[in-house]
């Protein structure tokens, strides 16, 4: 009988252990996603560190350009974006 009992404590022992490993895990990777989910998006430029002008440059314009998105705003530039304008950061779609 106390062979029984031993046997009980331990398993019961083990399966808390097991309860407690997976708690900190579950705590650990949902700190993880609050830390991500918390961190700002990063900040567009200005449209005057872009060198950007409201006329195309030779064939270059923001209609052509991969990181213009109609109707009016850039992936890398703050602000109204006119899809006849360019910009020094231009890359071709």
């Amino acid at each position: 009988m106390d062979n029984d009992r031993g046997a009980t404590e331990r398993t019961e022992r083990e399966r808390q252990s097991r309860r407690q490993i997976m708690q900190t895990a579950i705590c650990a990777i949902g700190g993880a996603f609050a830390v991500m989910a918390a961190t700002p998006a990063q900040a567009k430029m200005s449209q005057k560190v872009a060198e950007y002008q409201t006329a195309p440059k030779d064939n270059q314009s923001c209609a052509n350009c991969a990181l213009y998105r109609a109707p009016s705003s850039c992936t890398l530039i703050d602000g109204n974006i006119i899809s006849t304008g360019w910009c020094r950061f231009y890359s071709r779609k």
